[in-house]
């Protein structure tokens, strides 16, 4: 994410394939997984902006604890593991683990093994990272480029490795999983060769395959997606529709729809061998109850809100002389500011817009929104109102990262403005806390705590797996996730 909320308000205050760890996940942390006991540090902020009155219990699992380790913050009864850790743990090859985790999703192994494919977020060229993604025989894009995805697998006695999934990408960010088990990678950037010192165009999707490292030999990235500011993607397991968000301002960015060619059929390295022009590429156009167009999706300011959605046909997807977003004149498409995670889940796709400033009609500090294929409407499920003290642990700002809990609701990692939370939501919209970042990488005058990414449950939803993505930590929490949050 270039330009996060934290980055917006303090401009404006100026202005007015590697390959592995070995060992016990215990071992490999640098503090004990911490057990929540003892008396919560903050009040849990269910309320979620005003979103939990009217209703007979408060949803969420309980205030939240403070960790003793100062990691992680977790409700009673929870407890987490630290898994890898960039700079302390190592991949198969002997390198550290690269920085700057981000989007993660769990795939299903052999004998209890669950497999994590993690993006790593590392913008522009190796040489500005202490960390970046190591390259690996086969497996580089772009040889200069600090980005790229680590496999990571868990067995249950506790065992862990990493691996290299591609190397020599840029900026990789939230991604998404795919219906037959793989991995979609999104570079968010719309560097072209020759800038910043890049050898090759970035800005686009790639697969990655959890199982097969050979099938990642020789990284093509899926041109048919278009080459824009990715941030995520899902896809359609019916009709095979790929839905993918572009974080971006300047103009704000746009929702994608990519439709595949007519006898095209998904599957396992599918992707890669789609012709450049493969499909057709296109943007949101979104109409009210009243048939007149809506420019930004900031218009929306209450929860239930729906929106028809037309398809509208993107001139040139690679961007080869104006950014595919700014192909559009005003009227023509949809805008967000900071499209951001999305999920597939009760048979469409859950979309995120972090928050919205000035350049956005209306203010608001996050929505998620729910697109149905089959009714063609965008509905908002979640709103969050501008966080008057992002400082105080009672409310929630710039949703980013998001998964579909397996007990009902959402799951959301948060990008805001100082503290910073994974919550939850349910079905009405209602917010509480899961997890809180209790790791200062600031000073105690001026305390920082980086931001959530990569939330996401594992196959048999007994561990949510989240990232803190500075330092780079990847966590795996567990607890009495059936103790049901009040799904309403």
């Amino acid at each position: 994410m270039p330009f996060t909320r934290r980055e917006f308000t303090k401009q404006s205050a100026l202005t007015g394939a590697g390959i592995a760890l070995t060992g016990t996940v215990a071992a490999l942390a640098t503090a004990p997984g911490a057990l929540a006991a003892g008396d919560p540090k903050h009040g849990n902020g269910h309320d979620g902006h005003g979103h939990g009155h009217g209703h007979d219990r408060e949803p969420g699992y309980g205030p939240l604890i403070a960790d003793p380790e100062g990691i992680l913050a977790l409700p009673a009864d929870f407890s987490y593991q630290v898994i890898t850790h960039c700079g302390v743990t190592k991949l198969e090859s002997g390198e550290f683990t690269p920085s700057n985790h981000d989007g993660t999703a769990s795939f299903e192994g052999p004998r209890g093994v669950t497999l994590l494919v993690n993006n790593h977020e590392l913008s522009g060229v190796r040489a500005g990272w202490e960390h970046p993604v190591p390259l690996t025989e086969g497996l580089v894009y772009d040889p200069v480029a600090a980005g790229g995805c680590t496999v990571v697998e868990t067995r249950r006695d506790g065992r862990t490795a990493e691996w290299v999934g591609i190397a020599g990408t840029s900026t990789n960010c939230a991604g998404g999983a795919t219906p037959w088990g793989t991995w979609l990678t999104c570079e968010e950037t719309e560097d072209k060769a020759g800038k910043n010192g890049l050898l090759k165009d970035h800005g686009y999707v790639f697969e990655v395959d959890p199982y097969d490292k050979r099938a990642n030999r020789d990284p093509r990235p899926i041109k048919a997606f278009g080459r824009y500011a990715h941030e995520a993607v899902v896809i359609d397991p019916k009709q095979g529709h790929a839905y993918l968000t572009e974080d971006a301002s300047g103009p704000n960015g746009l929702l994608y729809r990519w439709v595949p060619p007519h006898g095209f059929r998904h599957g396992r390295g599918k992707l890669r061998t789609l012709a450049d022009d493969a499909g057709v590429l296109q943007a949101t156009k979104c109409f009210d109850s009243n048939g007149k167009f809506v420019d930004d999706l900031s218009r929306a300011t209450k929860i239930g809100t729906v929106y028809g959605v037309d398809w509208v046909d993107v001139p040139d997807r690679d961007a080869k002389s104006v950014s595919v977003r700014k192909q559009f004149a005003d009227g023509e498409v949809t805008r967000a500011r900071k499209l951001e995670g999305m999920w597939w889940g009760d048979g469409g796709a859950y979309i995120v817009s972090s928050f919205a400033r000035s350049e956005s009609p209306v203010q608001h500090d996050g929505q998620v929104w729910f697109y149905d294929p089959k009714r063609r409407t965008l509905t908002l499920k979640v709103l969050l109102g501008v966080n008057a003290d992002p400082s105080k642990d009672g409310a929630f700002d710039g949703p980013d990262n998001i998964t579909v809990s397996p007990y009902g609701g959402l799951v959301i990692a948060e990008d805001g403005e100082g503290i910073q939370h994974l919550f939850g939501a349910t079905e009405s919209g209602r917010t509480y806390p899961i997890a809180r970042n209790d790791l200062n990488i600031g000073s105690e005058a001026e305390p920082e705590y980086s931001e959530f990414t990569g939330v996401t449950f594992s196959p048999d939803g007994r561990t949510l797996y989240a990232n803190i993505q500075t330092p780079g930590i990847m966590l795996a929490i567990t607890g009495p996730w059936k103790r049901q949050p009040n799904r309403r």
